[in-house]
């Protein structure tokens, strides 16, 4: 090391030491009161955040007392380990190359591992080991039972793409794994294909692995673009109304595909081979009292009681943190797997997982751009657009709570980057299942204590290990108990239909009930992508409909005064016959002027309220017109071309035209236009009580 370089490291390494940190386990106590309760802000970044300036990190202690730490203030404690020398000539190196801020923002991981406190590990240990003990039976139960695939497609899923993440993404709590509803939407591209004549069968699982790679492929690329772009801005683009729908059809679909391994159907599912929701359900309907597997049946229903009783048990006694890092799931797979072997419940007819190979074709990692793949890239477009959205909606939704929660900023722009490089890293294994993050799973996370994405790295490298080395002891696992693991996590996404439905109907939230009941009729009785694109065109034309109105109110005189309010708001305000003034509430643009015309036609001879175009007018035509433009800021070249030809049709007809509160912008416009020509400098006043003025010959 040369003199200058030991130099700087000798000078940073205090500063690294002196941060301090809070407790690295949350107490659960203080979580469960929610917000209200004592919350844990631990800071890892010395001088700033990851999207502000100097972000105030502190920890709050249950006196209410904020400590701060790191350099802007009295350090309060020690870190218990120093920085590497190569994590230092890391940071320093890319510092030099693209600058401290720059590489905060496109690196996240650079503001929190440099400065990573061993106080913190003991924290993102314990919730690593809590999510793989989750993530693990769930990702197998996803590969196999809803993408159709094998389990080690929802394993790397659920170790792969969360590595990359935990470097890139800006949240520190955020797990990043496969989802129930977006492995069954691979499923169903699976199955589209495999059902297609012009398949081979003996291709099947080929094709299995092509149509997933493909499909990761294009889901890590949108996101990337998206975020690339700037987009992120995109999670409003679905209502809450259809994404509920969404999420309920969904949870009814998984439901009807894991009824029919449950009550031990499969083989005769496959005989009749029925392909829609619908089909499967009336399949279930007229078999499931005549040809339904007892000894499966009572192991699918038995294990599901088991985790609603353990997951209530651990809900009521919340406080004990014993009970409630207690993973359910996980002591149920080995407890039903140990009985399954000992009681030989395979020779009874109960299928089993069986010897469980990892595949992923000629080779572990392969290009996503061969040739097997590129085949299958057009066909399943659609789906991963689908995905891309749904996908980053959950995540985005999952990680903005936690970092309220936890106090550290998200950038909606650098999660779908983050997201996006996750799953095109992941294609590069072939039949990797898409991965993002989950509401329930990076909430489970923070309360058990992650403080960083360590747990997430954690939470791979033990996945990871599963993978490679455990699946083996799951050789007697019953395929039904991860039909029932599901239906568990589909109680979940039941959870908040009723309130929801309340709620709408409560204020009377018509469109939004509507929106919701069309997404969920369309997806159970077509599929999910026929529902969410005809409830999206919906949203958009709604959205479409509401902003090509422009947003005016008439204005009246208040009584004994010159001053002028609206009259629907200020009942005592006084309309004068004859006369028409007009508040615009918005700036103008080629949207809402389209339909400027005929709305100030209906104020003109109807008012505010609404009234049927067959009803006889309840005002008089004006002889005088008063813009109150204050609110207008802008207007674009179409709207300039409305107003103007609309002055013009008023003038015509010898209206008198008068603009109050015209802004700079707009005003420079209008003398660009034409229109200050058209009306003459006279008919421009700073207020309404001057345009008045001027009209009564005051």
């Amino acid at each position: 090391m040369d003199p200058q370089t030991r130099n700087a490291y000798e000078q940073a390494e205090p500063r690294f030491r002196s941060l301090s940190s809070s407790t690295s386990i949350a107490s659960l106590e203080d979580m469960a009161r929610g917000p209200s309760g004592a919350e844990e802000r631990t800071r890892l970044v010395a001088e700033q955040d990851v999207e502000h300036g100097r972000a105030p990190y502190g920890s709050i202690s249950r006196l209410g007392h904020a400590s701060a730490s790191g350099t802007d203030g009295a350090s309060t404690g020690r870190s218990s380990g120093k920085v590497s020398f190569f994590t230092f000539m890391l940071y320093s190196l890319t510092r030099s190359f693209v600058g401290e801020k720059r590489v905060r923002y496109y690196i996240p991981s650079t503001a929190w591992i440099p400065n990573y406190s061993f106080s913190l590990l003991g924290g993102d240990l314990l919730a690593g080991i809590t999510i793989a003990a989750m993530l693990i039976p769930q990702s197998v139960s996803y590969g196999t039972a809803l993408a159709k695939l094998s389990p080690s497609a929802g394993l790397f899923a659920a170790s792969i793409p969360p590595i990359v993440y935990s470097f890139l993404g800006t949240s520190r709590q955020l797990n990043v794994a496969p989802e129930a509803a977006l492995s069954l939407l691979v499923g169903q591209a699976v199955s589209d294909y495999l059902h297609d004549p012009h398949t081979r069968p003996e291709d099947t699982h080929a094709i299995g692995l092509a149509v997933s790679t493909a499909i990761t492929l294009q889901v890590g690329l949108f996101s990337f673009i998206l975020g690339f772009f700037r987009l992120g801005f995109l999670d409003v683009v679905l209502s809450r109304a259809l994404l509920r729908g969404f999420v309920t059809a969904v949870a009814v679909i998984i439901t009807v595909e894991q009824l029919i391994p449950m009550f031990g159907l499969v083989e005769l599912e496959h005989t009749f081979n029925p392909e829609t929701t619908l089909d499967k359900i009336l399949f279930l309907v007229e078999n499931v009292f005549t040809h339904l597997h007892k000894p499966t049946t009572f192991i699918s229903f038995g294990v599901l009681m088991v985790l609603l009783l353990l997951r209530t048990f651990k809900g009521r006694y919340r406080k004990y943190w014993w009970i409630y890092r207690i993973p359910e799931v996980f002591v149920v797979v080995v407890l039903s797997t140990l009985i399954s072997e000992k009681f030989r419940w395979d020779q009874d007819g109960v299928e089993i997982l069986g010897a469980v190979p990892i595949t992923t074709g000629l080779h572990f990692i392969e290009s996503p751009f061969r040739k097997a793949t590129r085949g299958y890239i057009r066909g399943t477009t659609s789906t991963a657009i689908l995905i891309s959205i749904i996908g980053f909606l959950d995540s985005i939704v999952a990680a903005k709570q936690n970092g309220d929660r936890y106090g550290h900023s998200i950038s909606p722009n650098r999660e779908l980057v983050a997201l996006g490089t996750s799953n095109l890293v992941g294609s590069f294994v072939p039949g990797t299942l898409p991965a993002f993050g989950s509401i329930v799973r990076s909430r489970i996370n923070g309360e058990v204590g992650a403080r960083t994405q360590m747990a997430s790295l954690v939470c791979s490298a033990i996945i990871l290990l599963a993978t490679f080395f455990l699946l083996p002891w799951l050789y007697f696992l019953p395929k039904c108990v991860l039909a029932a693991i599901i239906c568990l996590v589909v109680v979940s996404l039941f959870a908040e239909v009723p309130h929801d439905l309340v709620f709408y109907w409560r204020i009377g939230a018509w469109t939004d009930l509507a929106l919701m009941f069309l997404t969920f009729i369309f997806s159970v009785i077509w599929n999910v992508e026929i529902g969410i694109i005809v409830s999206l065109i919906i949203s958009l034309l709604l959205v479409i409909r509401r902003s090509s109105k422009t947003r005016m109110t008439i204005l009246g005189r208040i009584p004994g005064t010159d001053q002028w309010r609206p009259i629907s708001d200020n009942p005592d305000a006084e309309d004068i016959p004859g006369l028409l003034i007009v508040r615009i509430r918005e700036s103008l643009d080629f949207a809402n002027t389209a339909q400027l015309k005929e709305r100030l036609r209906r104020l003109e001879l109807y008012g505010v309220e609404p009234t049927h175009p067959s009803e006889e007018p309840s005002r008089q035509p004006a002889s005088v017109l008063v813009f109150h433009m204050a609110d207008v800021e802008s207007c674009d070249a179409s709207a300039i071309q409305t107003f103007y030809e609309l002055l013009e049709t008023y003038k015509n007809r010898g209206v008198g035209l008068f603009v109050t509160h015209l802004r700079r912008v707009p005003r420079d416009m209008f003398e660009r236009a034409g229109i200050v020509k058209l009306l003459g400098n006279d008919a421009f006043f700073e207020n309404v009580a001057d345009a008045m003025a001027k009209v009564e010959g005051r």
